[in-house]
């Protein structure tokens, strides 16, 4: 599925801005076929955005099951003689569409575009009618992983659900990036797939196009930033070899553009797409992380799509706001935690030259020993496996001509200590190295090698030995030994060499970080004030400059972020270097300073 971009051949319409919105509080839009007729009883609702902090209604901010969306749209005469697609580039986390009330494509998963071919049931020239039924209930077959609990006693209304065991990010729901009519020729480039490599100074690009029909020939140009043709191609697969390549490179991207043009049998143009592609090279060592062939050490974030009144929903301001904070700040990577990012965050990463460890949304899929395992056949099973495995297919096909995309991250905090798990995460790993064997491959993980609770026999054959870089996160002197920031030099290093001894990897700090209230100052440093912010990420930074294996250093978080209501988040979670509405914490300073001047490398 290629990315909707304009060219001679192609147009595309956004349906961007308001739409009608019904909450269904029974259920029973499918019942009575809402889809059938135009809604009844709406509100204005915005798209792309979250709706739950749209309105000032409780109910609606905590709603779980089905909602409604529904739009009028015209669609040009002249797209008649041929395809036309709706697009929509996420909902969460199911949705089913119809046209003019007849269905047309349904999905499951909250953060990756679908689109079905609308051709045969849209009017051409006169009004459309969209609607969108988008279900944000999660179970142990989604990602993320969740549970619904339906109270059945007197102490709570009939019928009444709210969403348990999914509480560290706020489940924000709704039509999240942007929905687009596309027009495409009859016959088209349906799909494009690129890998490159480096011999010596030369670049090597190799491509295979994919044709929806028959083309009789089909023409390659490769354009450099200023549009000059570079070298020519010729079909539809073959190599492209760069004289004195400009590489892409961390916060010096280089783009060039693959122009791809399908032709007929008397020499008319059928179709024409346009890619930008990034010629780099990937490979890990046992202590090291290349790109091009040189050593490179990650400094960012974990992030989140999060902010202000719009939730997830797609925001370019907000977008381009946090590219700026990182380029200040020094950073040079991000992991898309804990679910894939809009294709507009890693079209804006490609061109900025950052590097993204792209993560799908297997989150909620761990517990602490001390619980009933996860993965059973009564929890996580063959069904949510598949679920998974389709999700790595959507998220590899969506995002794998992408430059910037370095590692591909199949969970976050999950039980890897649990038996069971083993065999699940080898099928998921083995179906994405098929997918991609150009990546590096890892899991995020939160277990230390010696936590009591977790029996060293299935430690000792872990799901380590199947991954490219051990990704851990680690909160000494916040969650562990809450307050004492003396001990996180001791802690870390012993942490960090066990599993660089057991496993001979190089071991990437994908989280550490302390809750921080904006403003909130006391010396010596207790938690939650800005000055224990600070020390503890001192400290850390200290202990990882001694370990030659250590790759990088993502901070938990960029910025502060909404989660469930509970008693231990106030008002969401304070992790961020920024605030939520992107102000520097005095740690913002700090960061600065040190990724600046790093000179690990």
């Amino acid at each position: 599925m290629l990315y909707p971009r304009e060219s001679e051949t192609r147009q595309v319409k956004d349906l961007s801005g308001i739409w009608n919105f019904k909450i269904d509080k029974n259920n029973e839009g499918f019942v009575k076929k809402w889809f059938s007729q135009p809604l009844g009883n709406t509100m204005e609702m915005p798209v792309p955005a979250s709706y739950n902090d749209i309105t000032q209604d409780k109910y609606i901010r905590d709603h779980v099951g089905y909602v409604w969306y529904e739009k009028v749209f015209f669609v040009p005469k002249d797209w008649r003689d041929c395809r036309t697609v709706l697009r929509v580039g996420s909902a969460s986390h199911h949705a089913t569409v119809w046209i003019n009330g007849k269905e047309v494509v349904s999905h499951r998963g909250g953060f990756l575009p679908f689109e079905g071919d609308i051709s045969e049931v849209v009017q051409f020239g006169n009004a459309n009618r969209v609607t969108l039924a988008v279900d944000n209930t999660l179970d142990n077959y989604t990602l993320p992983r969740g549970e619904i609990q339906t109270s059945k006693d007197e102490m709570h209304p009939e019928n009444h659900r709210v969403l348990v065991n999914f509480c560290d990010f706020y489940n924000y729901s709704g039509i999240h990036r942007p929905v687009r009519l596309i027009l495409t020729p009859k016959i088209y480039i349906a799909d494009v797939i690129v890998t490159t490599d480096i011999n010596e100074t030369d670049g090597i690009i190799d491509y295979k196009v994919i044709i929806n029909g028959s083309a009789a020939s089909i023409q390659i140009n490769l354009l450099d930033k200023d549009g000059h043709i570079v070298i020519h191609g010729q079909g539809a697969k073959g190599r492209l070899e760069v004289k004195n390549a400009k590489l892409w490179e961390p916060r010096n991207a280089y783009l060039y553009t693959m122009e791809m043009k399908a032709f007929a049998e008397n020499g008319s143009l059928i179709d024409v797409y346009r890619l930008p592609v990034g010629i780099r090279t990937i490979k890990v060592t046992d202590k090291q992380f290349l790109i091009n062939g040189k050593p490179f050490y990650f400094k960012g974030f974990g992030k989140h799509e999060d902010s202000d009144i719009r939730g997830k929903g797609h925001d370019d301001v907000i977008n381009t706001k946090d590219f700026n904070l990182m380029k200040w700040i020094g950073a040079n990577s991000f992991r898309t935690s804990h679910y894939p990012y809009s294709e507009e965050i890693m079209n804006m990463a490609d061109r900025l030259g950052i590097v993204v460890i792209d993560e799908c949304p297997a989150v909620g899929l761990g517990d602490v020993p001390a619980n009933p395992p996860i993965f059973t056949e009564e929890r996580i099973n063959g069904k949510g496996m598949e679920h998974h495995l389709q999700v790595m297919r959507e998220m590899i096909q969506r995002d794998k001509n992408h430059p910037c995309v370095v590692m591909w991250s199949l969970a976050n905090e999950s039980s890897t200590w649990e038996k069971n798990s083993i065999k699940y995460f080898k099928r998921i790993i083995d179906e994405t190295r098929k997918l991609d064997p150009t990546r590096m491959v890892t899991i995020v993980l939160h277990s230390m090698p010696g936590q009591k609770g977790i029996q060293p026999e299935l430690r000792e054959r872990g799901i380590c030995k199947y991954l490219d870089v051990v990704c851990v996160n680690r909160y000494f002197s916040w969650y562990l030994d809450s307050g004492q920031l003396d001990l996180i030099p001791l802690q870390l290093e012993y942490d960090m060499k066990q599993w660089y001894k057991r496993f001979n990897k190089p071991v990437l700090l994908t989280e550490y970080g302390a809750d921080t209230i904006a403003g909130l100052h006391q010396d010596p440093p207790v938690m939650f004030t800005e000055e224990y912010q600070c020390e503890m990420l001192d400290l850390y930074h200290k202990t990882l400059d001694k370990l030659d294996f250590a790759i990088g250093e993502h901070v938990w978080n960029f910025a502060d972020f909404a989660t469930k209501q509970r008693i231990v988040r106030a008002v969401g979670n304070k992790k961020g270097i920024f605030t939520r509405q992107r102000q520097p914490k005095s740690a913002a300073f700090l960061l600065k300073k040190r990724w600046e001047n790093f000179s690990k490398y």
